[in-house]
Formats: C-alpha cells, sequence, structure tokens
C-alpha cells in the first residue's frame, strides 16, 4: 500500500541551525499538505482556516497563496493523492490471479486500510472535511466511490454470469452497491468513533457474508 501523505514529505526542521532555511522548490507546498492532513485528523477538528493552517506552519497566509490559488485547490491536491493511491492500488488487484470474490474483498479492504492509516483522508473521503468547502470537492469524492462501485462491478457481473446466476447484471450491480455501501460505512465508524475503532474491524467476515 502507498505511504500515507504524512510520510512522502522530507523532514524539513534544522538540526541545530539557529536560523530557518529557505525550502527547497516543491517543499513548502508539501509542507502545506502535510500539516493540512495533520490538522484533519484531530479527532474534534472543526473547519481548517487558511489563518489556522497558516499559524500552524508558521507563514503568513499569502505565503499559501504562493503555492496554492485557493484553500479548494489544497483539497484537490488531497483528493488527486486519494484517487491516486487508491485506485491504483485497485488496478493491481484486477490484474491478479485472485478470483473475483477475492478481488473484490481486497479492493474493500485496500479502501479501508487507507483510510486507516490517512486519518485526515479519511474525513476526506466520507466528505466531513469538505462541509462548508467548494461543491465541486464533494462532487468529485462522490465520483470516487462511483469508480470503486463501478469496478466491483465489471469484477463481479462475469463471477456472476459464469456460477449461472439468473440475472447476473442484477446480481453484480447489487454485491457492488453494497459493498461500496460497506466501505463507506466503515469509515464513517472510524471517523465518528475519533479513530478509535478501527474502518477493517471485523471487514473480512462481513465481506464473507456480503460475497456468498
Amino acid at each position: 500500500m502507498s505511504d500515507p501523505i504524512e510520510d512522502t514529505l522530507p523532514d524539513t526542521a534544522p538540526d541545530a541551525a539557529p536560523t530557518r532555511k529557505r525550502p527547497k522548490p516543491g517543499e513548502r507546498r508539501l509542507q502545506i499538505l502535510q500539516t493540512l492532513a495533520a490538522m484533519l485528523q484531530a479527532p474534534t477538528a472543526e473547519r481548517v482556516t487558511t489563518a489556522a493552517l497558516a499559524a500552524q506552519i508558521g507563514v503568513s497566509e499569502a505565503a499559501l497563496y504562493r503555492h496554492f490559488a485557493s484553500k479548494a485547490q489544497m483539497f484537490e491536491a488531497l483528493l488527486d493523492f486519494i484517487e491516486q493511491s487508491c485506485l491504483g492500488l485497485l488496478q493491481q488487484i484486477r490484474q491478479s490471479e485472485l478470483n473475483a470474490p477475492q478481488q473484490a474483498q481486497q479492493i474493500v479492504l485496500v479502501l479501508l486500510q487507507f483510510a486507516e492509516k490517512n486519518p485526515g483522508m479519511a474525513r476526506v473521503m466520507l466528505g466531513d472535511a469538505l462541509v462548508l468547502e467548494h461543491e465541486r470537492l464533494n462532487q468529485r469524492m462522490n465520483h470516487f466511490f462511483d469508480k470503486v462501485e463501478l469496478h466491483l462491478k465489471d469484477i463481479l457481473y462475469p463471477h456472476a454470469s459464469a456460477i449461472g446466476h439468473a440475472t447476473p447484471t442484477v446480481q453484480a450491480q447489487v454485491q457492488a452497491q453494497a459493498l461500496t455501501a460497506f466501505a463507506i460505512g466503515q469509515i464513517h465508524r472510524f471517523v465518528r468513533s475519533g479513530f478509535r475503532r478501527k474502518a477493517s474491524e471485523r471487514a473480512s467476515e462481513a465481506l464473507d457474508l456480503l460475497l456468498v
């Protein structure tokens, strides 16, 4: 699984130098995203403002806008990370030698494990962190789960047809919807518990029931 975004950023803190070093090109942008993700993962986090974000980093708000035109663009970058990480792994699973039910199960588990590794991102995936932000961000997150559901349907349809199900298209669609809803529900519980209850808790057993 891809490393969480917090782990992709270089450690810019000086070892013992008394003066602050100017960040390398691109380093400040990553620091902004890292800090935003960290602020979002606070269990009682409220809406993150650019003023609070700038204060947390120790720069002016103007410094933020030299790297991002708006806060919406910062969230767009987080959404890029979610999509690239998760959808890339989904493609790898689809190319594996696992059978259809096993692939479907692994796809759901990948989403849940990604959320656990990235609590701040989990709030973005759920839409919780996007409340009062630009509507297109919520629409894009919804579209992400539509893509996941389509992946699941495409995986499960040939299987339903091969085992002689009377209505394989309906069967695959219903299972894909149920699996996607289960993933969202598990992430919801993870966030609402203050990240105490793992999103993957008893997930394998539940998935076995959904994929009978």
